[in-house]
Order: structure tokens, then sequence, then C-alpha cells
């Protein structure tokens, strides 16, 4: 057990203890034109950013790698298999009252090919960004989709 005050990665079980950082991954399923599948959550007060709009994700389960952790959570939401989900980037993040949260955020292009099936909230579906401002989120998640929708058009311009 660490001393007090001192910060350990907990493999993502979820804690009541200040020190412990709780391992979650997010997963931004983009088009080329920067919209991106968001899942309504639950209206429930116990849970992170209840009856607001986020990407699917969840929590790491011990031992399981955050690529792993994408796969799962992904799949068990949204019924959607990515095999070609990548880093975009890693946030630290420590919330007022005390969670503290290692963010894995994944992304990759939607296939126009599956469905998706919402298992997890009160619906999911594709937002364009331009109209986000119709969907209430955490105010840092808007950086977030816009580096996705950058890496997303990246991705699907030709070069000459």
């Amino acid at each position: 057990m660490p001393e007090k005050g001192e910060h350990t990665s907990y493999d993502g079980i979820h804690s009541q203890h200040q020190f412990m950082v709780d391992r979650v991954a997010a997963i931004w399923i983009m088009r080329p034109d920067g919209t991106a599948l968001l899942q309504h959550r639950d209206d429930k007060p116990e849970i992170r950013h209840a009856g607001l709009w986020v990407p699917p994700g969840g929590h790491a389960d011990p031992g399981e790698t955050m690529l792993e952790c994408a796969r799962r959570e992904l799949r068990e939401e949204t019924e959607y298999e990515a095999s070609d989900l990548q880093l975009l980037m890693t946030l630290d993040r420590t919330y007022d009252d005390g969670v503290a949260y290692q963010a894995s955020i994944f992304w990759c292009l939607y296939d126009e090919v599956q469905t998706t099936v919402c298992h997890e909230g009160q619906e999911l579906v594709f937002v364009k960004r331009s109209e986000a401002t119709n969907h209430p989120m955490p105010t840092f998640l808007l950086d977030v989709w816009d580096a996705a929708a950058v890496a997303a058009k990246a991705t699907t311009e030709v070069s000459p």
C-alpha cells in the first residue's frame, strides 16, 4: 500500500482513495468530415458525466492493456469491432471529488459497413462537429474531438 499522498496506478479498479488512479479508455469512431459516434450517458447521479454526450469507453480490467480495454469497451457498448484503433493521446485528469483518471484516447475511421447498437447509455448516434452545441458534453472533450477529426482527415487525404 502506498504512503498517503503517493500516486500509483491501480489496474482500472475504481477506488475511493485519493492516491489511486483509474485507467480508462475512450474511443472516437470518426468519419472523414469530423463526424463522431457519441453516446448519451444514462442520467444516473452516481456515474461520471451523467446525462452528457461522450465517446464510448470505460475502465480497464486488471491486467488488461489499454488497447485491449478500448476494443472490449467498444464491442460491449456498441457491437463495433475496430481492428485499426490508434492511440490519439493520453490525458491525466483529477476531478473535484479527488478521483484521478488516466485516459487513453483512441480513434479509428468508421468503416461505413458495421452497424452500431447502443448497449450502454440512452442513445448512440453520429454527431457532426458543427452540431456539438446541441449535445451537452464535458468541455475538455471538444478539444479531443478536434484532434480526432484532424487525425481522421489526415488519414483520408490523398497525396499528389
